[in-house]
């Protein structure tokens, strides 16, 4: 059973793309990734080599069609792979096809039944391969064949030294062509394969194995990092692991799926078919030079978007939408079609990275609508009335179906009175003695009160997407009619009109860009700010941030204005187009790196910060150029040879007709 904790996961998980056979057209299992310097991702598949230049899947079988289960690139970019009794590598033609080259030439004939290639490391003083019997040293056109004493379990390299394990003989490094014992001193006898072994920063080398847990070595002292989780992970078998960053690592198991780790052992994400893996057999891991992570599987490949700035928030994995959430006593609250979800935060600058399990609010079975804290109380909007939440549980305030949303009439805190926005109208709530009151709605109106803003004089503003605006007095003893405004106020038309209040100003998305309230002439205007930076393009939602940037939703568009630059400058956010709740957007910015947006399923979480400042250059390449005539003819297959040195002596030139 995969470990029971496994459940401990952050809130806030990142995409994961899944790549099934039948999408990359070669063999199920995945033994080994790299990547080049121009960011083509290399798997070793059971039917050859299998590269991705993050559009097209290439294949490219070894001569004798067997499984590769290996691959290395060195510094020069020379690909080189492991299969069954074949060795080689790859190398780009002056036109950029990728040709294979054998070694198998310079291995004595009587060492030429080898097996499996497990393991490559290129040096500077040669190419190593390892099978189970023997480990070979390719270098100037001649080879070094090291027989194991027992049977070879491992190999790597740290800096350019070769490391490998033998069975019987232990941890074993390579010096002046002699074999002879490590000096990382295990705590405990080592009994299992060594599945990872690498620098992780200045101070810290990591060794990972299949059954004995990780370990970490300073300088040649090593300790085992023990802890339940790991105790848990090992029983999963530790397939392979990969450093990400220099104070993180990730094991990949058999069973379990992949675990990222802090130094000290702690879990930071878990990733298994629940999280969206293909499944859980993972073979061969990497961290790219994006930041992301791929995974080989038993059966498909998975690239992790582990360095997106935004994640995915689902309480308890349903498949409901978001419609509202809030920060209240260290706790996030999430507001579903389902229910009101909530979770404990972690103290961690990028709430998504928070640990926790969401539990579902009792008594909020069903739509909720809002989430408000006003008196330092939450209140609940939801479908079946108002609610006060105290301890995971909802108390009824208004049994009236359908409460949209709560605005306090004072800045003043405590505020004494709250206008409740509900399906018939807008009701004032009273605070007396620590206990929000209900009162009936106000008379003379009766307009489902869903967007709801109190202007500078108390006034409150309501408005219907196909009903208008509506103006009215917050005092109940006052003459209360409505005063409704329509295009005879000045608005471009008399549907989809949204009511906000930013930067203390009301203003109103429109279908014709945002327009402002004139007190003086009480007509709404074009707003100059907005239809300089926006146009007139329609707009259905707007928010301010705690940094006074203003986010908006066109269409199926989430945009911001941002006001941190010299000039405001205007940002889209076009991972989220068309995955916002259409005709109930909803944003909660907490702050730079934590913008809350509700989606179709769930919640999307936004680090702003680090989406503005991260923008990676995605390289282009031309991949292939043709001749067609009377025969097809390839000029260029793919990538120049020296194309990470910038040089142009490749270069083809190709004469007009003309």
């Amino acid at each position: 059973m995969p470990f029971c904790v496994a459940s401990q996961n952050t809130i806030g998980l990142p995409d994961v793309l899944n790549y099934s056979k039948s999408t990359y057209n070669a063999g199920t299992q995945n033994w080994d990734v790299k990547q080049d310097k121009n960011g083509i991702i290399y798997y070793a598949n059971n039917e050859g080599l299998l590269s991705y230049d993050g559009n097209y899947w290439s294949l490219y079988p070894i001569p004798n069609k067997t499984i590769v289960r290996s691959v290395e690139i060195d510094e020069q970019g020379k690909i080189y792979v492991g299969g069954q009794d074949e060795m080689g590598y790859f190398e780009r033609n002056q036109s950029g096809e990728l040709i294979y080259h054998s070694l198998n030439a310079f291995i004595d004939k009587k060492d030429q039944n080898f097996g499996d290639v497990w393991d490559i490391a290129t040096t500077r003083n040669g190419v190593y391969f390892r099978t189970a019997s023997r480990i070979f040293k390719i270098a100037d056109k001649t080879a070094i064949s090291y027989k194991a004493k027992s049977e070879w379990l491992f190999m790597g390299k740290l800096g350019d030294k070769i490391y490998a394990q033998d069975k019987n003989l232990g941890f074993m490094a390579l010096e002046n062509n002699v074999w002879k014992p490590a000096l990382f001193l295990f705590p405990n006898p080592l009994s299992s394969p060594i599945t990872g072994f690498y620098q992780l920063n200045q101070k810290t080398t990591i060794i990972s194995t299949l059954k004995n847990g990780v370990f970490t070595f300073s300088g040649q002292i090593g300790k085992s990092i023990n802890s339940n989780l790991l105790n848990s992970i090992q029983t999963e078998r530790i397939y392979a692991s990969y450093p990400i960053g220099n104070d993180k690592f990730a094991l990949a198991t058999l069973i379990g799926g992949v675990y990222i780790l802090s130094i000290d052992g702690k879990l930071i994400q878990h990733f298994s078919k629940k999280e969206g893996l293909q499944n859980n057999n993972i073979l061969s891991i990497l961290y790219d030079n994006q930041k992301n992570i791929w995974l080989g599987l038993d059966n498909g490949i998975d690239c992790i978007l582990y360095n997106s700035p935004i994640k995915h928030i689902v309480p308890n994995d349903i498949n409901a939408s978001g419609y509202c959430a809030i920060i209240h006593n260290k706790n996030l609250f999430i507001g579903t079609s389902a229910g009101l979800y909530s979770s404990s935060l972690n103290d961690v600058s990028d709430y998504s990275f928070s640990i926790g399990n969401f539990s579902q609010v009792q008594n909020t079975t069903g739509q909720t609508w809002s989430l408000n804290e006003i008196n330092g109380k939450l209140l609940l909007g939801h479908h079946e009335g108002a609610f006060s939440i105290e301890n995971n549980y909802a108390n009824p305030i208004s049994t009236l179906n359908g409460y949209w949303n709560f605005t306090p009439l004072s800045n003043v805190f405590p505020s004494e009175k709250v206008v409740a926005g509900n399906y018939k109208g807008v009701s004032i709530m009273r605070y007396e003695n620590g206990k929000f009151l209900s009162d009936s709605n106000l008379t003379g109106f009766e307009e489902t009160s869903r967007y709801v803003t109190i202007d500078r004089s108390d006034r409150i503003w309501v408005s219907h997407p196909y009903h208008g605006i509506f103006r009215l007095d917050s005092d109940p003893s006052r003459n209360n009619k409505a005063k409704p405004f329509n295009r005879s106020q000045g608005l471009p038309s008399d549907l989809n009109n949204h009511i906000f209040k930013i930067k203390n100003k009301l203003v109103v998305g429109t279908e014709k860009g945002v327009y402002q309230y004139n007190e003086q002439t009480e007509k709404f205007e074009p707003d100059e700010f907005y239809h300089k930076m926006l146009g007139d393009i329609s707009i259905r939602y707007l928010k301010e941030d705690t940094d006074g940037n203003i986010w908006f939703i066109h269409e199926k568009e989430l945009g911001v204005l941002d006001f941190s630059f010299k000039l405001p400058k205007l940002i889209y956010i076009k991972e989220l187009n068309k995955k916002m709740l259409s005709g109930f957007e909803f944003l909660y910015p907490i702050d730079t790196r934590n913008i809350l947006l509700a989606g179709e399923s769930g919640f999307f979480h936004i680090n702003y910060e680090k989406y503005k400042n991260n923008v990676a250059k995605v390289p282009v390449f031309i991949r292939q150029v043709k001749l067609v005539n009377q025969t097809e003819k390839i000029i260029f297959g793919g990538i120049f040879k020296d194309l990470a040195e910038k040089k142009n002596t490749n270069m083809i030139e190709i004469e007009n007709a003309w």
